[in-house]
């Protein structure tokens, strides 16, 4: 069988994908690469993919290339993913990721008839993929148990909403304390510089993208309205890097590990 391939075509075509699943999953996995990074890894993809195209392998050997070795590549290079366990869902997501945007332009190939509206359906996979994909992480963090706590300085008391995350077991490695995370907005919003600075430390914490550090400080007491009310001495409150709550529904992260304080 004998057919034609413009491999300039071709390259643009997949860069493209390529470029938009890496920065769906940048944004879903919240991995930090630049969008120059990002661009690196989907042209890289890209060229890889021509590459082994153009090469006579066996059909078994290009099937492995493609799917197993490219793509671990473009994670790699586009994401800088070093974390075993986070790679293997970022992988996941890949997949996931080019399953759904691809059936959305399989949904739209009837009307491309020319290059432009290609790209163009490409970006609008883009868009409705990672939209609805915020929407499903919103609907399912309204289902978690949402709490009222009190948080007490020496000189007032300062009301947030706090989810209980069972997944969060941060601790201050110094003391073996557990650490309840900030909205970095909130934060700054409710407390005071000279408040955020009692017990001020640094702590190391694993994120997507390797290591990070984020500030730790002390309140006098913090109090979880809970089937009841469980009061917390000196409990240690950290300031995450990026906000998490996606319509303002909390503005804390508790650690259960409090309740055993």
């Amino acid at each position: 069988m004998y057919y034609e391939l413009y491999i300039d075509l071709f390259f643009l075509e997949n860069f493209m994908m390529d470029s938009l699943i890496l920065l769906a999953v940048n944004r879903i996995m919240k991995c930090g690469a630049g969008f120059g990074r990002v661009l690196l890894g989907g042209a890289s993809a890209s060229a890889l993919t021509c590459l082994v195209t153009a090469v006579p392998f066996p059909a078994v050997i290009k099937l492995f290339l493609f799917h197993i070795v490219i793509s671990g590549f473009m994670l790699a290079a586009g994401l800088g993913i070093r974390n075993t366990g986070q790679f293997v869902k970022a992988f996941v997501l890949l997949w996931f990721s080019a399953v759904c945007m691809g059936g959305m332009m399989q949904i739209l190939r009837p009307h491309m008839r020319y290059m432009s509206v290609f790209y163009a359906a490409a970006v609008i996979s883009w868009f409705a993929f990672t939209r609805l994909w915020r929407a499903a992480v919103c609907i399912r963090r309204r289902e978690e148990t949402v709490l009222e706590v009190e948080l007490y300085t020496r000189t007032r008391t300062i009301r947030a909403k706090a989810l209980w995350d069972t997944g969060n077991r941060l601790v201050d490695g110094l003391t073996g304390s557990p650490v309840n995370v900030l909205d970095p907005a909130f934060a700054r919003e409710a407390f005071e510089p000279e408040e955020r600075k009692r017990g001020i430390r640094y702590i190391p914490f694993r994120c997507v993208g390797g290591e990070s550090a984020m500030q730790i400080f002390r309140v006098e007491k913090m109090c979880i309205h809970m089937e009841g009310e469980y009061w917390i001495m000196n409990p240690v409150l950290g300031i995450s890097g990026e906000s998490f709550s996606c319509e303002g529904e909390y503005q804390m992260i508790l650690s259960p590990g409090v309740l055993d304080q």
